[in-house]
């Protein structure tokens, strides 16, 4: 939690830094830790930036405000027949957010992160000039801005690349893998792959079905997949929301109505071995059917906690990170592990070749943080690292550890920012200030 000053801009002219101080923007608000909010300076809230500036119908070219979301692009463009090329698993993600945190999805194996379809961007820097970058001009703060948390100026328009689809469903499937190797086999295995797939682990099982999955796998529906006679391909999903209006009780998440909740998923979504349509509002985005669905947690709330390790390291590295999270009897509500490709060329860039997992753990005080210390350093010691836009607890000293290109990414920051104008409380804790 911190108090800070707000600025709500109406007009891409509103958006100056202030005379003093230090300043973050902030988009849809959907990081899980403090990389958008500041103790000591100006948030600029960018919601309503969100115009389409141009778009080519003919390429699926996109320019638009860095406040537009995920969820205006879909809206607008998928009647039309495009849709993202990379869309994490919530659609209410700001582009500039998108681009602060190179945003990975359950393609990364194939497309890689959000960073490699931004054709170019437009950014304030500290001394209040106009710079568009791009992967070709002015590479070096093109790259420290994707990933870099937006510490390295004000993110106002970005061309993003669609891509074309023939409708709007996802062609999904899944498969019941009953145990960690199953696992880690399969999302290796180009028979249970697609464009799109990842793999639900069940975190409380012990023994021989220690890291039992569902492996989920889809892309996008062709004509010539869709029902004879199917109508209005390219619809918008129409989904109610449900919204938590109060926090539960702490005691209602706890081992054991997880491995309740657990056990039901594990054999109802295993019963779907077979192809099926889905809209893609249920395949990427089912947590957004649940408005507040942090609220689940309780008031503590939960800490989120990502890592990757390459491959040469992965599935031992993956293991042992299950069997200390086994072995804490902590109830992770969700659990996801998948593959990554190669790293984008950023130096804070988080995916690299290899797996990455992410769990969803209760906020119990310092027992939950010592556990996730401790994940850290076997994280650390396979050459891993945790994801940023969802960090709330990391040390200077380990994201250091992890980073091997920090100081390469300071450099930029310091030629673009020496005065430090760009900072948040995520930056403050991880020391990224000046060389």
């Amino acid at each position: 939690v911190a108090r800070s000053r707000l600025v709500h801009p109406t007009h891409l002219g509103q958006l100056v830094l202030p005379p003093t101080g230090t300043m973050i923007c902030r988009g849809e608000g959907r990081s899980y830790g403090d990389a958008a909010i500041s103790s000591e300076g100006v948030v600029v809230v960018t919601s309503e930036l969100r115009a389409v500036i141009s778009f080519d119908s003919a390429q699926g070219l996109l320019v638009a405000e860095a406040g537009m979301s995920i969820a205006d692009i879909l809206r607008t463009f998928v009647p039309m027949g495009w849709f993202p090329g990379v869309t994490p698993g919530t659609k209410h993600v700001s582009l500039g957010g998108a681009v602060a945190a190179d945003v990975h999805g359950k393609n990364h194996h194939r497309d890689g992160s959000f960073s490699n379809f931004v054709r170019w961007l437009e950014l304030i820097v500290a001394d209040g000039s106009v710079v568009q970058c791009s992967p070709d001009r002015h590479a070096d703060l093109f790259w420290a801005t994707a990933g870099g948390m937006g510490l390295t100026g004000i993110i106002t328009k970005v061309a993003v690349q669609l891509v074309p689809i023939e409708s709007s469903a996802i062609v999904a499937q899944h498969f019941r893998a009953p145990d960690l190797e199953t696992t880690f086999r399969w999302l290796e295995d180009v028979e249970h792959d697609d464009r799109y797939t990842v793999a639900w682990i069940d975190c409380l099982t012990r023994g021989r079905r220690m890291g039992r999955s569902i492996v989920m796998r889809g892309h996008h529906a062709r004509h010539d997949e869709l029902p004879v006679g199917a109508t209005d391909v390219l619809a918008v999903p129409k989904r109610f929301e449900l919204r938590l209006p109060i926090d539960l009780p702490s005691f209602v998440l706890n081992p054991l109505t997880v491995a309740v909740f657990n056990q039901l998923y594990y054999m109802t979504q295993g019963r779907k071995s077979g192809p099926f349509l889905v809209d893609y509002d249920r395949f990427f985005y089912p947590l957004d059917a649940v408005g507040d669905w942090n609220r689940l947690y309780g008031a503590r709330g939960f800490l989120q906690y990502q890592c990757m390790v390459p491959d040469r390291h992965a599935a031992d590295g993956m293991r042992r990170v299950l069997e200390q999270v086994v072995r804490s009897r902590r109830a992770s509500f969700l659990a996801v592990l998948k593959r990554f490709g190669p790293a984008s060329p950023g130096p804070l860039a988080f995916p690299g070749k290899g797996l990455t997992l992410a769990l969803d753990l209760p906020m119990t005080g310092d027992d939950a943080l010592r556990l996730l210390d401790e994940l850290d350093e076997i994280v650390i010691g396979l050459g891993g690292r945790v994801y940023l836009a969802k960090d709330a607890r990391l040390s200077a000293a380990r994201m250091r550890r992890m980073y091997p290109r920090l100081d390469e990414w300071l450099a930029v920051k310091h030629a673009v920012d020496s005065d430090d104008r760009f900072g948040s409380d995520l930056s403050r804790r991880l020391q990224l200030g000046h060389v």
